[in-house]
């Protein structure tokens, strides 16, 4: 299976002697759909910005489809929902005009094209909120707010999504519907996933493997090789 991402022997810290992670080593091949789960503060979110290339090794190396991170020729290609405080948005936007910006990022010089507007209402078509396009995210409920932002990563059509936190603030049937929508995404379109959460109930059986990050990789494999994980609110600190 070719490799999507590539760590090896990594080790990042944000002050001098207060190690975030350590010696990490990971492999992830094109089209796998990964969860990592592990405590505040762990170093989950900052594996996440160490592989998108938002944030430098202190040592160690990695690669993204063959390249260094912040080097990757196909930057637009990475589909991120960042981690959100708060999923209220006070901006105007509609929903066309945030998945709009989304693919802009391909063709940042000139108008979009009628491919680029294909994608974007193909985009938006598959996260179901084509009768709400014109609709802006502050008329939306959080779930579908979450939907919108899937779409404008996936306008770019991604070779690697990635979400922070994608179900914060949101209702269980939504978790249980951006599950299902994930789920769909990966079977559709092939595209590497990783989903960043301490919520995983919902996916449990839609994702193909788990990390547990604290400081390394402490487990690495398959949801159901840990047993009672799911159901056992003190799983972050295996």
């Amino acid at each position: 299976m070719p490799l999507a991402i590539e760590l090896e022997g990594v080790d990042f810290a944000y002050l001098p002697g207060q190690p975030v992670l350590k010696d990490v080593n990971l492999d992830v091949g094109v089209g796998e759909f990964v969860a990592i789960a592990g405590p505040n503060g762990g170093g989950k979110t900052t594996l996440l910005r160490l592989i998108l290339g938002l944030e430098r090794p202190t040592a160690g190396r990695v690669r993204l489809f063959g390249e260094a991170p912040d080097r990757f020729r196909e930057r637009p290609r990475l589909g991120y929902l960042a981690q959100r405080a708060q999923l209220g948005v006070q901006a105007p936007a509609t929903v066309l005009e945030v998945v709009t910006a989304g693919r802009a990022a391909v063709r940042p010089v000139g108008r979009l094209t009628a491919e680029d507007r294909e994608a974007i209402d193909a985009a938006i078509e598959r996260v179901g909120l084509t009768v709400l396009a014109k609709r802006p995210l502050t008329r939306l409920s959080g779930g579908q707010q979450q939907r919108a932002f899937i779409a404008k990563a996936l306008a770019p059509e991604p070779k690697l999504l990635a979400l922070d936190e994608p179900t914060a603030g949101v209702d269980v049937e939504a978790q249980e519907a951006l599950a299902e929508l994930l789920a769909r995404l990966h079977d559709e379109l092939n595209v590497t996933i990783l989903y960043v959460s301490h919520e995983f109930g919902a996916i449990e059986h839609v994702v193909e493997r788990l990390m547990l990050v604290r400081q390394g990789i402490v487990f690495d494999g398959p949801p159901s090789s840990l047993p009672g994980f799911w159901h056992d609110p003190s799983h972050v600190h295996v």
